[in-house]
């Protein structure tokens, strides 16, 4: 087969010249791919590898004449469409966070009193996140969905229960309608409410228990066969008391190249075959599951390039790229995936810890270890006198409002290695945005969210405990063979 390009984006891989047959520059709309459909009378047009756009103009390409390859619209429209995909959870017997659909304010206040705060707000068929937020009352709501139906005004608006404290896990699959490999299962080391890409991920799992992966496999599996899947599906789960699905979508996920990178397995190249007609048993692909090495994802974030931009994690996509660290412990792959994401974690020197009231029972074991690893901790009023009073010695660094020498004039004067800022949540230019716009100025590793700090104190304490193994990613992919 000859493969024919369309991609409107003249700064990715997928437009090298020797990746494709021929390629075409053209915006991804329905008018523009006809017109290369109809000069270029291909076999098929393949709409799993571009993300959402492509399948927002699966339905009308279809309906114009072009055969779509692989997972059939009816499928991707039964994945995308709540209702449906709620119809068939229900169906098959997976739970799901509580939802539902508002096309106005009133609405939007009914189900969220409904199903209890705090809540997830989004418009539906949006990229990246955007205009996506997590609401904890009505006032925040009543904004947010004001601002909601100025992104997509004839949209209706998708709220859903936010599961506080959950482990986000990914599955990417490959499915040919009659049976499913597993390519990889991601846990994701931020919680749930930070947007899948621009979480840190570890391939495989690190804190799941058995029974969880059983769980996650299983219910894959029935719902690539039930969507009659031909290709690749990506999977989103959210693990608390139970697993719950978050959303299905029948196309390549951002992750399929981490997952082929970690694994050795070209899902992508695969996934094209089974499309063009091949089944899984003739290719003879096998999971690989139990990997030797631990491979860790980090998302590569602009803010240096972007004066004055808030470096905070939420559900609107932020982050322009992604790293990976591989060795055989999660610390040493965390800690090479931060080296390589351009944060150089500090192995001594002085920290520097302000977390809101919620978080800091949690990150009191984290500021412990530091202490334990030699690190001088300095921090706010409030934070300084939870942690003395729980056994870890903290000084206390001024506020900005509080005068000077304050914690800027001691990031500028470089007399700070690491910052543990989590925010408050309030919008605007807070005492926590100038501090961690500072940070980004000066280069000064700084971590937002306390799953963040956990993982960064492990790496730490990997590499000042352990060696890197330096060996290319041929040979780890041989030994888990």
């Amino acid at each position: 087969y000859d493969t024919i390009m369309v991609n409107n984006n003249p700064e990715t891989v997928s437009t090298d010249y020797d990746t494709s047959d021929r390629l075409y520059f053209e915006p991804i709309t329905h008018e523009d791919v006809m017109n290369i459909y109809e000069n270029e009378r291909p076999e098929g047009v393949i709409v799993q590898f571009g993300g959402q756009t492509p399948l927002n103009i699966a339905k009308e390409l279809e309906n114009s004449g072009c055969k779509i390859l692989g997972t059939s619209t009816d499928s991707i429209d039964r994945a995308e469409d709540r209702e449906r995909f709620a119809d068939m959870l229900r169906k098959l017997g997976i739970p799901q966070p509580e939802n539902g659909i508002a096309f106005n304010l009133e609405e939007a206040k009914e189900i969220a009193k409904k199903i209890g705060y705090p809540v997830l707000v989004r418009p539906s068929y949006v990229l990246g996140g955007r205009a996506m937020e997590i609401v904890y009352d009505e006032e925040t709501l009543e904004r947010y969905i004001n601002e909601a139906l100025e992104v997509s005004p004839d949209k209706p608006i998708l709220i859903d229960k936010f599961l506080e404290d959950a482990i986000e896990v990914e599955v990417d699959a490959l499915c040919d309608g009659e049976e499913v490999v597993i390519g990889g299962i991601m846990e994701h080391i931020e919680e749930a409410g930070v947007h899948s890409g621009d979480s840190a991920c570890a391939l495989p799992p690190v804190s799941l228990s058995r029974e969880q992966i059983k769980t996650v496999i299983d219910y894959t599996r029935r719902m690539a066969i039930e969507l009659n899947t031909v290709g690749l599906i990506n999977i989103q789960y959210a693990i608390k008391d139970k697993v719950y699905v978050l959303e299905a979508n029948p196309r390549a996920s951002r992750t399929v190249p981490f997952v082929s990178k970690a694994t050795g397995i070209p899902l992508a190249k695969i996934a094209a075959k089974l499309m063009m007609g091949k089944k899984l048993k003739e290719l003879g692909i096998k999971e690989r599951l139990d990997l030797k090495h631990v491979s860790v994802k980090e998302a590569v974030f602009p803010f240096l390039k972007l004066p004055g931009a808030d470096p905070v994690l939420s559900p609107e996509m932020k982050s322009t790229g992604e790293v990976m660290g591989v060795d055989y412990n999660f610390g040493v792959s965390y800690y090479k995936a931060e080296l390589a994401s351009g944060m150089n974690l500090p192995l001594n020197g002085r920290v520097f810890i302000s977390i809101k009231k919620a978080d800091r029972k949690r990150i009191l074991p984290v500021a412990k270890k530091l202490q334990d690893m030699g690190f001088e901790i300095t921090a706010t009023d409030g934070t300084a006198g939870f942690l003395n009073e729980n056994g870890v010695k903290a000084d206390i660094t001024l506020k900005i409002s509080q005068g000077r020498p304050n914690i800027i004039d001691a990031i500028i004067n470089r007399q700070i290695d690491l910052i543990i800022n989590t925010p408050t949540g309030k919008r605007g230019k807070t005492e926590g945005y100038y501090l961690r716009r500072a940070a980004v100025d000066h280069c000064i590793p700084y971590i937002t969210t306390v799953p963040g700090a956990i993982a960064a104190v492990r790496g730490i304490e990997a590499i000042k405990n352990a060696n890197m193994t330096i060996k290319s990613i041929q040979e780890y992919h041989i030994e888990s063979q």
